[in-house]
């Protein structure tokens, strides 16, 4: 018979395990590094990656340039504000009469005019002049501009009201609608026309010797009562001043 294995009581004692090699670190840059912009810590780095963190650091750039841009533009603002405290200017209709306004017997599209116009500009500022480089007087009836005039060009100074007359005069070709039209026969019998009046501008502000960009406001004078002169029906009517509206086109 073989031999037989002797039966083991006791443990059995090899040779040691050894322990499992260290994993690879999956992260892609030092924990030593600083944090912020990391478009000097990706040299090295795959392109990729390093142009997405410097973009990132781009934005961020961009992002805190424009806040500090607005910021010193409000700032700006504000000081400028203090220093000049800018009043509107305000425009009134101090007089107004009709010498003619009718449609012409053998055309109802042709209207005759002569429309007088004297205005109150009030500049209530006190560092501030005003140049009135462009200002164009139009008038309208039932919506439809029917003449328009253009003003000498001026300049009105700090605290100072200024008179400007105009007179517009002529014919043209006006395509009234049935209400208008119903509207002018009532006007005509009761001698006293319901015109609207705008003023389109261009004007330059001055402090100093400082002069400002141009600005363009536009300036509506509407439902005006305005007499006829020649007429005997208005029993007396008298035109009364109009302070008209202000707004920046």
């Amino acid at each position: 018979m073989g031999d037989k294995q002797p039966h083991l009581n006791g443990g059995y004692y090899g040779p040691s395990i050894p322990p499992p090699p260290p994993s690879k670190s999956k992260r892609r840059y030092n924990s030593s590094s600083p944090p912020g912009c990391c478009c000097f810590t990706c040299i090295g780095s795959c392109i990729g990656s390093c142009l997405k963190c410097c973009g990132c650091c781009i934005l961020s750039l961009i992002w805190n340039i424009l806040i500090a841009v607005a910021v010193i533009l409000a700032v700006t603002a504000l000081i400028l504000w203090l220093i000049f405290r800018p009043n509107a200017v305000k425009f009134y209709v101090a007089d107004a009469n009709l010498n003619r306004f009718s449609l012409d017997s053998t055309n109802n599209s042709n209207l005759h005019y002569d429309l007088d116009l004297n205005f109150t500009i009030r500049n209530p500022n006190q560092r501030l002049g005003v140049y009135y480089d462009v200002v164009k007087v139009s008038g309208y009836y039932g919506g439809e501009r029917f003449g328009s005039v253009d003003v000498a060009p001026f300049y009105q100074g700090r605290k100072n009201t200024t008179v400007v007359v105009t007179k517009m005069e002529g014919q043209n070709l006006v395509v009234l609608g049935e209400g208008a039209r119903e509207d002018l026969k009532e006007d005509e019998g009761t001698g006293v026309y319901r015109v609207d009046v705008k003023l389109v501008m261009s004007v330059r502000f001055k402090f100093w010797v400082v002069k400002s960009w141009k600005v363009k406001p536009k300036i509506g004078c509407d439902d005006l009562k305005v007499p006829l002169g020649a007429s005997n029906l208005t029993g007396g009517f008298k035109f009364q001043t109009v302070q008209c509206n202000f707004e920046f086109r």
